[in-house]
């Protein structure tokens, strides 16, 4: 898997990834000797940052934490590469005076706690050579005001018993739209559906493995379905419904991009 954001901080590096769903403050959030997480808000706290890919979405706190980032590298205690999904001018400047790659640009849920990466800060990339990319379509179906969504059966690979829109594996070069239609008249019996709109490609991690979801909506005259062994259920709902529903990830993402778009 190779993610592709923009080049901040040259170099090249690999390292095992340490990963946070916080902003981080290197003054005060981490020791200047040790390169210890100290922040006691920290879902890092107690982790060494030394030598590993560091991944957190942006910094925080005051600009001397560009001078503990940088003490840290000079002194080998810095992480071998750091991944931010919007750097800002505190990491930045450190990253480049410790000579540490930097890549942001980079939606940093698909990265875990454990991936082995090599971070290019030439070419702006993150590669992630033990996860691999599936793409899939998400096709939602439309009927007055409502969509309906399908309850994953047991047999089914991934997402057991979770709601989901009409999904299927797209394969080689095939279209998108018309996997779509496929798997709408496989899973649900319905044809003549008419396409509303096309959402942006969307990612969401399953364990070694990123999906990029392909979204489209379908408007439908009834809603009559047949399904067939991959659902057990079908609920039309409204949209604000689905945050209330245990669903597979980013589902209501999808939805909201394809009602928004054409």
């Amino acid at each position: 898997m190779k993610l592709t954001g923009r080049a901040v901080s040259a170099g090249v590096a690999e390292g095992l990834v340490l990963a946070s769903h916080q902003p981080m403050s290197f003054l005060g959030g981490v020791d200047r000797e040790s390169g210890v997480v100290t922040d006691g808000t920290s879902d890092l706290r107690g982790e060494a940052v030394a030598g590993k890919a560091l991944v957190f979405p942006h910094g925080k706190g005051s600009t001397v934490g560009s001078y503990v980032l940088f003490g840290l590298a000079k002194r080998g205690r810095g992480p071998a590469a750091i991944v931010n999904e919007r750097t800002e001018a505190i990491v930045a400047t450190g990253a480049i005076l410790g000579e540490i790659p930097l890549v942001d640009g980079i939606d940093v849920s698909l990265l875990r706690t454990g991936d082995r990466a090599i971070v290019d800060g030439r070419a702006g990339a993150v590669e992630v050579p033990g996860v691999v990319e599936r793409p899939v379509v998400t096709a939602f179906l439309r009927n007055r005001g409502r969509v309906l969504v399908v309850k994953r059966s047991e047999r089914v690979g991934t997402f057991r018993g979770m709601w989901s829109g009409i999904s299927g594996y797209l394969e080689g070069r095939e279209s998108p739209v018309r996997r779509a239609r496929q798997e709408l008249r496989e899973e649900t019996g319905i044809t003549g559906a008419h396409l509303r709109a096309r959402g942006p490609v969307i990612r969401t991690r399953g364990d070694a493995v990123i999906f990029a979801i392909h979204p489209f909506l379908f408007d439908v005259s009834a809603r009559r379905v047949r399904l067939d062994w991959e659902n057990v259920e079908a609920r039309w709902v409204a949209p604000k419904e689905i945050a209330k529903l245990p669903t597979v990830p980013r589902l209501a993402d999808a939805l909201a991009s394809v009602l928004a778009g054409r």
